[in-house]
């Protein structure tokens, strides 16, 4: 979907009433503050909105698409009484009905969305595991240092994907903590997260693939993240059997094991759908403070955080 940057949203509803047509410049100053302001009967506030996320309205396949866009934008139900509707779902159904779609193919009736297959990639996120358990067979003096950075590479391939800038600061922190854990654990540890890679994939495919379906059926953005959370819930349920069984094929301690591959797993998910990177980066630094329970503590804060950052709609939207 076009215009769903996250670091827009900020901009919200200041930036919203700047848009509107028929006001002027004291109009769109008091709408900005909040002020209650009083339009001419024959405006159409909804329009100047519509000419200004025309690219966006154009390409949603149906209404709940336009809400999750205008969500990212930072617009909210105060924001869409502005425009004389109830809420944000109410206002995204009216610019779905004024917007033409005949132009563009992925909103075209009998014919699918382009994008890649939901499982296309598996054989890249297969190589972290095969080369570092290679190593481990080969050289076991080089297999630390190999599933680190096998590990660390398979966490930025799919980042490079994320909305807005490239994530770098979480990556530093990223590799970082996988060396710094290899350093101190030994290479069963950092075998143990590169053999994780492979589930970590399919689960983050698959939790992508249910959610997209869970927005088409959806009929209002709370009903959406009422779906959303169980199906997180239950793709970091089985994230965590499977790195438990990496961990225990790598001979690696499921104490800590299991937290930092769902640590890097979170990282991952959360990076891919483009969510706010500062409290990934806390986490991240947080598991690297040399105690037992800092990367438990890390993955559950990561945990809490996914939960309200995933169960949005405009994580899903279609980029």
């Amino acid at each position: 979907m076009a215009g769903l940057a996250p670091g827009e949203a900020g901009r919200g509803e200041a930036e919203l009433a700047a848009g509107q047509a028929g006001g002027g410049a004291g109009l769109r100053a008091a709408e900005a503050a909040g002020r209650p302001v009083r339009r001419r009967a024959g405006g159409d506030p909804v329009k100047a909105l519509l000419h200004r996320h025309r690219e966006l309205c154009e390409r949603a396949v149906d209404p709940l698409e336009i809400a999750a866009g205008l969500e990212a934008h930072g617009i909210t139900d105060r924001t869409a009484a502005r425009f004389r509707h109830r809420d944000v779902f109410s206002l995204a159904e009216e610019l779905y009905a004024r917007s033409p779609r005949g132009e563009h193919p992925a909103a075209r009736p009998g014919r699918a969305p382009a994008g890649a297959p939901a499982f296309r990639g598996f054989g890249y996120a297969l190589l972290p595991g095969a080369v570092a358990f290679g190593a481990a067979a080969v050289g076991p003096a080089w297999a630390g240092p190999v599933a680190a950075a096998v590990t660390v590479a398979a966490l930025v391939w799919p980042g490079r994907a994320a909305r807005g800038r490239f994530p770098y600061a979480a990556h530093l922190l990223a590799a970082a903590l996988v060396g710094w854990a290899a350093h101190r654990h030994g290479a069963a540890l950092a075998v143990g997260l590169a053999l994780a890679v492979a589930p970590g994939h399919l689960v983050a495919a698959g939790f992508a693939a249910g959610a997209r379906a869970r927005l088409g059926g959806s009929r209002a953005l709370e009903d959406f993240a009422d779906r959303a959370r169980p199906l997180l819930i239950a793709a970091v349920a089985v994230f965590t059997a499977a790195a438990a069984g990496a961990a225990a094929l790598a001979g690696a301690a499921f104490p800590v094991a299991v937290p930092l591959a769902l640590l890097l797993f979170l990282t991952r998910l959360l990076l891919r759908h483009g969510a706010h990177r500062g409290p990934v980066g806390a986490a991240l630094a947080l598991a690297l403070i040399p105690v037992p329970a800092a990367a438990v503590a890390a993955a559950a804060g990561l945990l809490v955080h996914a939960v309200l950052a995933l169960s949005r709609a405009s994580a899903h939207a279609r980029p």
